[in-house]
């Protein structure tokens, strides 16, 4: 039958893996479209190629109608792949919605030990991701997801098995500490100690090119200078040339006579006379 689980598959939480679905929404899968035209007959390896398919991830939406994500996750606890299969689920970065895909498998069937060691390494993808519910299309993130998988009960509509916290995995010394980049950066751990070997490299840079500056500066006052000293000599000399230039006319008194200076038109007997 189409609906039933592979034989041999293990009992997850002493019970038949697709009983982990809840039985009204594992009856709407069922009969959905999508579950009878797709997911028939498919393997693990045959999922992939309707996982890439998938655009975006939920519960059920609209007349309470489950979504493709919802029906890949059924197929999955149905023919119970392989642990090796999921890790390259997981490890496809390229494929994001297969690797929530995997993320929400893994969360429901795997160990609280092995849930904690898969799952905490996607915190750092930050991808975004489409959510479809009965309130519609809204935005959310793959660390946001996976968050959402590894502190609440319910998730697109599914009621997640029940896993020990990480605390108190951690002073049984099932799990060692989590490793967090926050706390790496703070230590000086991360990036910021070459961004500090690069300033040295950066101040001196800056202090030849003030220093190139200021060597500059000097030579540019210099080369002013001349031009400046020329437009201040240049206006005096031009003023004096016009009186002995020929080709002025020469300047004429009120009465009409040519005005000459009284320096050049006094002699010196006149002066003698005058004294």
């Amino acid at each position: 039958m189409a609906n039933t689980t592979v034989k041999g598959a293990q009992a997850i939480h002493g019970q038949n893996p697709q009983f982990l679905v809840e039985t009204v929404i594992r009856n709407r899968i069922y009969e959905a479209t999508y579950w009878k035209e797709h997911c028939f007959a498919l393997t693990a390896e045959t999922l992939i190629d309707k996982a890439i398919e998938v655009r975006f991830i939920g519960g059920v939406y609209g007349n309470q109608r489950p979504t493709e994500f919802l029906c890949l996750l059924l197929k999955l606890l149905q023919i119970q792949p392989e642990k090796e299969i999921l890790v390259e689920y997981l490890q496809a970065d390229e494929f994001k919605y297969m690797r929530a895909l995997a993320a929400m498998y893994i969360r429901m069937t795997f160990a609280a030990v092995d849930v904690y060691e898969m799952l905490e390494p996607l915190l750092k993808d930050y991808r975004k991701l489409r959510y479809r519910d009965m309130a519609g299309y809204s935005l959310t993130f793959m660390d946001e997801f996976i968050y959402s998988l590894l502190t609440e009960e319910r998730v697109c509509d599914i009621i997640l098995p029940r896993i020990a916290r990480r605390q108190t995995l951690e002073e049984n010394g099932d799990i060692g500490p989590r490793k967090s980049r926050l706390l790496d950066a703070m230590e000086g751990k991360s990036d910021h100690g070459s961004d500090k070997s690069r300033s040295p490299s950066r101040s001196r840079s800056r202090s030849r090119s003030r220093s190139e500056s200021k060597n500059k500066s000097p030579t540019h006052s210099r080369s002013r200078s001349p031009s400046s000293r020329g437009s201040s000599v240049g206006p005096r000399y031009v003023s004096r040339s016009p009186s002995r230039s020929p080709s002025r006319s020469p300047s004429r008194s009120p009465s009409g006579s040519p005005y000459r200076s009284r320096s050049r038109s006094i002699s010196p007997d006149r002066m003698d006379t005058a004294s």
